[in-house]
């Protein structure tokens, strides 16, 4: 594999925003974690016929066997078609990869073969022999984990076979949280072979079954896009020698020894820990809470056996924490209406204090309180807002471009701080928030609405398991200070945030066949669209633009505002609009309807329904 390394093509993609935020996550990279014995998942020798096996099996198999194994993924297919450079680099998704693993959706071929999956761990591998400017006399370790979905053991195989062919040492964690994995590359602890210099997470979040992707980390935090580009360009040089050589030696069709090792134990017993130090270092601090767990059928089913209940809380009613790839029950998103209304049962109708629900891999979050309130979105953001605000006064509270003007208001005439938007995307706004912190503003959170939320304190990691964790602590701390039990110390917290009386999200679709186009792209004429939207509602006395805006148009008027922007990777326009009223939404509309009516390439007919219903 060194000669098909040597092949590669050597380039350097730096970001232009903030270069220096590595240095600054891996400034925070020190964290010591406490001993504890380990339990390791079982040997699987060769490739697991997944189709014949599922995920409770699997599951199920990983409660034996208590040693290091050390086992040989299988190789993959010995014929592979052809693969082009834009082909491997259609697979990026800002800064994940993602692509199509399982077969048998109409219109929708696999991208994401075993061979394919090969090249890119082994082009991750001579990234991170590149980045890290390791001799050859120290082998990297790389840790792999994944979420619950369908094709993840096969291609966790093949991360394996291309992570050991490119020279370094493959550390499988089995079924992972995506925040674990990160966290792999700082815990110092060798009885569990970390820290690891790199990680892999296989998982395309509440995409469909069909789905799969990658999210790769170091010790420095998650790879940016130009790093995944560069990752991508070289996987498909890889590739390449795949095709020529790589499957004509048998003996090269087997990888080194890979060795397994249960890292969420230790990823849960942290948890555990943090929750008991916030309530005075009680041993079981969530005594007397009832509080139940929506997993989806993702990876995040261990929060109520390996948090919960040894903080002392029933989690009695706790539902889909079995990992099912197919995710029968439901999408596991915190944005998905259906998802809410399923946690929100649960807490009725077991009368619990608090449900948690989390998307597949755990990155994402969101919580009802006793009385059906649901904590996401801006509320979410309101209410850890509330609760860093007290840690760290006055701090800036990072958030991306949709949350609303009531948000704003919270942040900063209720709680002292300050409200910073800026771009959608969760690595956007986490990196934004570092990059305030190097130049001198203090901010200890960045947040999405979509539930993606960080804090300095845990290293800027995105853990949708540590911001629940987070809720848990203000519970722990009411009660050990006799303050009683239940949730409504934390609805206290969002107390006086004003809320819209409609918020509604249209999404406008670029047709890329339509002669408006005149052949260009669809990027560039959803730019047209934004400025001449912005020139339109400048000239408008009844319509503000916002003074500080960092994507698309945001305008206020009528009670309310409405943000138009063009989406990263699709060809589609964004609408949200939010107001006191559905006269005022419509109002709205109205004025974003007059302004694009001059680009007939752009399908706005559901935001015609909306304004003439």
């Amino acid at each position: 594999m060194a000669a098909m390394s040597g092949k590669v093509v050597e380039r350097v993609l730096v970001a232009q925003c903030c270069q220096k935020n590595r240095q600054f996550r891996a400034e925070y990279g020190q964290h010591h974690c406490a001993q504890y014995r380990h339990k390791l998942l079982p040997f699987v020798r060769g490739k697991l016929a997944w189709n014949h096996v599922s995920a409770m099996q699997l599951h199920t198999l990983s409660k034996f066997n208590r040693r290091i194994i050390y086992c040989n993924a299988a190789p993959s297919m010995t014929a592979i078609p052809s693969v082009d450079k834009g082909a491997f680099l259609k697979l990026q998704n800002g800064s994940d990869i993602r692509g199509v693993a399982v077969d048998g959706v109409e219109g929708e071929p696999v991208t994401l073969t075993e061979p394919v999956t090969e090249a890119i761990a082994a082009a991750f591998a001579a990234w991170l022999i590149e980045t890290k400017k390791s001799d050859a006399s120290k082998r990297l370790r790389v840790s792999v984990g994944h979420d619950s979905r369908i094709s993840a053991q096969k291609l966790q195989d093949a991360v394996s076979r291309g992570l050991a062919s490119a020279g370094v040492d493959v550390i499988q964690y089995g079924l992972a949280s995506t925040p674990a994995m990160f966290n792999s590359a700082l815990t110092e602890n060798e009885d569990f072979l970390c820290p690891v210099d790199g990680s892999i997470m296989l998982t395309a979040s509440h995409l469909p079954y069909n789905r799969n992707g990658f999210k790769f980390f170091t010790n420095a935090g998650g790879l940016g896009k130009a790093d995944i580009k560069n990752i991508l360009e070289r996987a498909a040089d890889i590739y390449g020698n795949f095709a020529d050589e790589y499957f004509r030696d048998a003996e090269r069709r087997t990888t080194q020894s890979v060795k397994r090792v249960d890292y969420m134990t230790l990823y849960t017993s942290d948890l555990v820990a943090a929750v008991r130090k916030a309530a005075g270092n009680m041993e079981k601090p969530l005594e007397g809470f009832h509080i139940v767990v929506d997993a989806g059928n993702g990876a995040g089913g261990f929060f109520a056996g390996k948090v919960l209940e040894p903080l002392g809380a029933v989690t009695s009613g706790s539902q889909f924490l079995e990992p099912d790839g197919l995710f029968p029950n439901h999408i596991p998103n915190p944005e998905d209406k259906e998802a809410m209304e399923a946690i929100t049962r649960a807490v009725l109708d077991n009368k619990a204090d608090l449900g948690i629900i989390f998307d597949t891999d755990v990155d994402r979050s969101a919580a009802v309180d006793s009385s059906g309130r649901e904590f996401n979105r801006n509320r979410l953001i309101a209410l850890m807002s509330a609760i860093v605000l007290e840690e760290h006064p006055g701090t800036t509270i990072v958030t991306d471009s949709v949350t609303s003007d009531g948000l704003t208001t919270f942040i900063e005439k209720k709680l002292g701080g300050r409200h910073h938007r800026f771009k959608r995307g969760y690595k956007n706004v986490i990196d934004e928030a570092i990059c305030l912190n190097l130049v001198g503003e203090e901010s200890h959170l960045a947040i999405e609405t979509s539930g993606h939320g960080a804090l300095k304190e845990n290293h800027w990691l995105d853990d949708g398991a540590y911001l629940m964790v987070k809720l848990l602590n203000k519970l722990a701390a009411a009660k050990a200070s006799g303050m009683g039990v239940g949730s409504k110390v934390l609805t206290d917290l969002v107390d006086g945030l004003e809320e819209p009386g409609v918020a509604v999200e249209f999404r406008l679709k670029i047709d890329q066949n339509h002669a408006d186009l005149k052949g260009g792209s669809f990027r560039d004429y959803g730019e047209a669209v934004l400025q001449h939207l912005g020139n339109i509602t400048d000239s408008d006395p009844k319509l503000q633009n916002a003074p500080v805006n960092y994507e698309g148009v945001r305008v206020s008027g009528y009670g309310g505002w409405f943000l138009l922007r063009l989406s990263l990777h699709d060809p589609v326009l964004p609408l949200n609009i939010e107001s006191p009223s559905n006269e005022e939404a419509v109002k709205l509309g109205l004025a974003v309807l007059s302004a694009v009516k001059e680009f007939p390439a752009l399908d706005t007919s559901a935001l015609h329904k909306f304004v003439h219903v």
